[in-house]
């Protein structure tokens, strides 16, 4: 899920590293993961995560080269994964089908053209996170012992839940319905370079003068993943008139508009979205750097040389945390 026009609502402020360290963040796997699954199929020969019979494992260099990160700055993660599909999602899943179908064809084009920027561009742009990619990522986090849990639904909704009843201290996530669902403390640019942005749920609230519900009302207004928003709304206009008229059902009438799908159901999506609290984790790991090693290079073909930086770092910055049991 993502609405980038929260971005104009969202209190954000860069946090340095050393104020997390210690802490525990809850981490949108398939959000995090597509990250570094394009960036090393855009910049990475294909044979380098190719298997013998054509299977990518992009995923497996990606992993390596993004957990350090987490680890040198003594920031534990839980990955969570996507559950099932939400209904009101469906029309979502089917855009995103149709546009990397198009992707695709003009994949092909290049390739007969003979245009290599175009193509290593729209190969990272063309991928999708495959049953063995699901697969091998689990199975290298369960080689390092890195914790995931496995969410009912949406892995961003599992992940806010788990911030806000206090399981983990921050949700990480780059899409902005991290407020809307009320992560209390969202960690975005997890990917990026540099220290991570912070997303303050209750001085956002603060900021604009709302209620919970009313920040889910102005993100239907402006349009959603399960919606589409009301014509000429933007963020700001969402929050005056929200404020005016109390909630969306008042904004509705007041403009005569209408949203094609049930409001209270979309509501509900974000007020009380489709979570587990079975999600226990130990953040007391015990990797195994050996047989990680062996996962990715001997099982699955991957370079030892695309990755052994990566667990190179992984293995120094145990030491530097003083995890001394890691092996």
């Amino acid at each position: 899920m993502g609405n980038t026009d929260l971005r104009q609502l969202a209190v954000l402020r860069e946090v340095p590293f050393a104020e997390l360290a210690g802490d525990t963040v809850a981490v949108d796997a398939h959000n995090w993961l597509y990250k570094y699954l394009t960036t090393t199929v855009q910049w990475t020969r294909d044979e380098v995560y190719t298997t013998d019979d054509g299977t990518e494992v992009a995923n497996l260099v990606g992993v390596v080269q993004g957990l350090p990160k987490f680890f040198e700055h003594d920031l534990t993660p839980v990955f969570v994964f996507d559950g099932a599909v939400t209904d009101h999602k469906s029309a979502e899943i089917e855009q995103r089908r149709a546009e990397r179908e198009k992707r695709e064809e003009q994949l092909e084009a290049a390739r007969e053209a003979g245009d290599a920027v175009e193509v290593a561009r729209l190969e990272a742009h063309t991928q999708r996170l495959t049953d063995t990619i699901q697969r091998t990522t689990r199975g290298l986090f369960d080689r390092l012992d890195v914790p995931y849990v496995e969410a009912p639904a949406e892995g961003e909704a599992q992940a806010a839940y788990m911030a806000r009843t206090g399981a983990v201290d921050y949700c990480g996530t780059e899409d902005y319905d991290a407020l809307p669902l009320g992560a209390p403390l969202t960690l975005r640019q997890l990917t990026s370079k540099g220290d991570p942005e912070l997303m303050d749920f209750e001085a956002t609230l603060a900021e604009h003068d709302l209620t919970w519900e009313q920040l889910v009302d102005v993100a239907i207004l402006c349009g959603t993943d399960f919606n589409e928003g009301v014509a000429g709304v933007g963020p700001k206009t969402a929050v005056k008139e929200v404020r005016e008229y109390g909630d969306i059902w008042g904004v509705l009438e007041a403009r005569g508009a209408s949203i094609e799908k049930d409001v209270d159901v979309i509501r509900d999506l974000f007020l009380n979205p489709t979570v587990t609290d079975d999600s226990a984790f130990d953040v007391e790991m015990d990797p195994d750097m050996a047989a990680a090693r062996e996962y990715v290079v001997e099982e699955w073909g991957v370079h030892a040389e695309e990755v052994e930086r990566g667990f190179e770092r992984i293995e120094a910055s145990v030491v530097q945390t003083g995890l001394d049991e890691w092996t």
